[in-house]
């Protein structure tokens, strides 16, 4: 009888049933004996219940579980997260955009501007641009940027009454510099959407000029008004006239010596003025040679009066009223170089054309001399035609009369291998006697005629350097005009050739050996012990004297350009010098160039105008 296992003393109640999970063969980790239980075995025994088993799985752990990495975390993004951040981030951009526009349209846009005058120190590394609001004027001449009440960027200039007119040329030269960039930054503002119509609908500018001139700025309140009247124009009283609707002022200062660059933009100002409609005024305040009238005769006087000195601007091209000088030419006259056709040799011919053109206009209103030199150059070109009149012709027969123009001082020629020198004085006379061999080499019923012309043939010499006169090359030329000459060192001495004589201490004499110098110039009628640089002459403000000294050169620069191209049929000179170029000028554009009167010798160059 096999024995029964009798629990009834036991003191449990209940019978702990391990799930049918469990399987005891597998539970080898508790089976001490490692052996297998059997029903049939001999050995039977209750050592197996006496170790616990293992936690149920039902059933909470007794130690807390290892975390296992996030798989999910590790290998996958979930696009829908991403996507909803990008959303978020953007909102707060367009927020943040949206409120800095609401913010511009109700109190308006700091516009940078130069806070400073252009001479105030500052350091390089911490210049920053200064914000200017347009509810003030700065106290210096500039440029500002201004808000209409649409919110639209534009810009004026703002001239203080503070400042005389002309302003200095390094002022205007500034303030066309800062023209061109507070332009460019309106133009940026307006086209980047700042205003109420380009917020909501995007549009760009709905004008193709940014700009206010000071007369509209002063009417809508963005430059205070009610400013003292300037302007003034040379050789002129002002009178009680209308103001000038559209005007071109030309001030004379210039930092060049020379006289010749500065009449050349003088005639084609004017030109430019007479073809835009604008009244054409000269200001000769600080000119190095003095007064307008010391040379020349007043200019024509418009029917109105200049406008106010403030509302007189270098800058844009298109102001109502306009300054022109030597620190404004690129703003003024760099347009004339433009043009719509591809570069060609007739496209440059016309161009060059135009600017001769505009400089004739100039030459023949503002070339008349002073009266009394004026008086001169007449009585000096008729003695110099009736010299090359044929004798017993009745005054139907005349030899040919070749201007020569020679150059020298700081001007060097264009030509390579005379850079550094002067072209030698055999290429001028060869040329005259060429022209003057072409003109009258002819055989037949004319030869005894053209013989006696060529004969009565003559040269005019006009030079800024005394020694070319006495030269071998050009012995027997005539002096163009001989009322003022630039005297060499010898025929200074000359005067007083007697040294024991006593008398009052003079500098050393000094003359114009070599031609005309920009330092010598600017130190006319300072002493050699307190002779300065020419910056710093031409800096400084002249004496009575030394503005005479000064006028009495620019009236015999220009009496020898006047009998030059009043006396001569043909003129050999180097286009080099600009008065090279004016001679072309008041010879005229057909005898000069169409007929081929006008002779470089100075390279293959045609006509340059203001090119350098």
């Amino acid at each position: 009888m096999r024995p029964t296992l009798d629990l009834s003393r036991t003191t449990h109640s209940k019978v702990v049933i391990s799930p049918p999970r469990i399987n005891l063969r597998k539970a080898a980790s508790y089976n001490h004996d490692r052996g297998a239980l059997s029903s049939t075995s001999a050995r039977f025994n209750f050592n197996h219940l006496v170790f616990s088993p293992p936690p149920s799985p039902g059933l909470p752990s007794l130690s807390p579980p290892v975390k296992k990495p996030n798989q999910r975390l590790l290998g996958t993004v979930r696009p829908l997260r991403v996507i909803r951040y990008a959303i978020r981030l953007l909102s707060v951009v367009v927020v943040f955009f949206v409120a800095l526009e609401v913010l511009t349209l109700l109190f308006g846009e700091p516009v940078p501007a130069q806070n400073e005058p252009a001479n105030a120190a500052k350091p390089a590394e911490t210049a920053e641009t200064d914000m200017v609001s347009q509810s003030e004027a700065p106290d210096f001449p500039t440029p500002i940027m201004v808000t209409d009440n649409r919110g639209r960027a534009k810009w004026t200039v703002s001239i203080p009454p503070a400042f005389e007119f002309p302003l200095t040329m390094s002022q205007y030269a500034e303030m066309c510099l800062k023209c061109r960039q507070v332009a460019e930054r309106a133009r940026h503002l307006r086209s980047h959407g700042h205003g109420i119509h380009h917020v909501s609908l995007g549009f760009g500018s709905d004008s193709t000029d940014d700009f206010v001139d000071v007369q509209e700025a002063e009417q809508a309140g963005y430059l205070p008004g009610n400013r003292r009247m300037g302007g003034s124009s040379a050789g002129g009283v002002k009178a009680e006239k209308q103001v000038c609707k559209r005007s071109l002022t030309f001030v004379l200062e210039s930092d060049d010596a020379g006289l010749g660059k500065t009449l050349m933009m003088l005639w084609i100002a004017y030109g430019l003025a007479e073809e835009e409609g604008r009244s054409f005024f000269i200001d000769d305040t600080r000119w190095a040679y003095g007064e307008y009238t010391d040379i020349f005769q007043p200019p024509p006087l418009p029917q109105c009066s200049a406008p106010p000195s403030h509302q007189i601007l270098p800058c844009p091209r298109h102001a109502r009223h306009l300054v022109a000088s030597a620190a404004t030419m690129d703003e003024m006259f760099g347009r004339l170089a433009e043009g719509g056709d591809p570069p060609s040799e007739a496209h440059d011919r016309a161009l060059r054309k135009a600017q001769f053109n505009l400089a004739r206009r100039g030459y023949e209103a503002l070339s008349r001399l002073n009266k009394e030199d004026a008086n001169y150059v007449d009585g000096r070109v008729r003695e110099l035609m009736a010299k090359r009149m044929i004798p017993k012709s009745k005054g139907h027969g005349s030899g040919l009369a070749v201007g020569v123009h020679v150059r020298r001082g700081d001007r060097h020629p264009l030509e390579y291998q005379y850079r550094h020198s002067y072209l030698p004085l055999n290429l001028y006379s060869d040329t005259a006697r060429e022209r003057i061999e072409s003109k009258f080499n002819h055989s037949g019923p004319f030869g005894g005629e053209d013989r006696a012309a060529k004969e009565q043939s003559m040269v005019v010499l006009a030079s800024d350097d005394p020694e070319v006169y006495e030269s071998a090359e050009l012995a027997g030329a005539s002096r163009a005009q001989e009322r003022i000459k630039l005297a060499s060192k010898q025929t200074i001495q000359k005067v007083n050739p007697d040294r024991s004589v006593m008398r009052k201490f003079v500098d050393e004499t000094i003359g114009w050996e070599g031609g005309f110098f920009a330092a010598m110039f600017w130190n006319l009628g300072a002493s050699a012990a307190h002779a300065a640089g020419p910056t710093t002459a031409a800096a400084a403000a002249p004496s009575a004297d030394t503005l005479r000294l000064r006028s009495l050169v620019g009236r015999a620069y220009m009496m020898d350009l006047t009998a030059l191209a009043d006396a001569s049929d043909v003129v050999v000179c180097t286009v080099s010098a600009i008065g090279c170029r004016l001679l072309a000028v008041m010879m005229g554009w057909e005898s000069s160039m169409e007929k081929g009167n006008w002779v470089n010798i100075d390279g293959e160059y045609g006509w340059m105008g203001l090119e350098w």
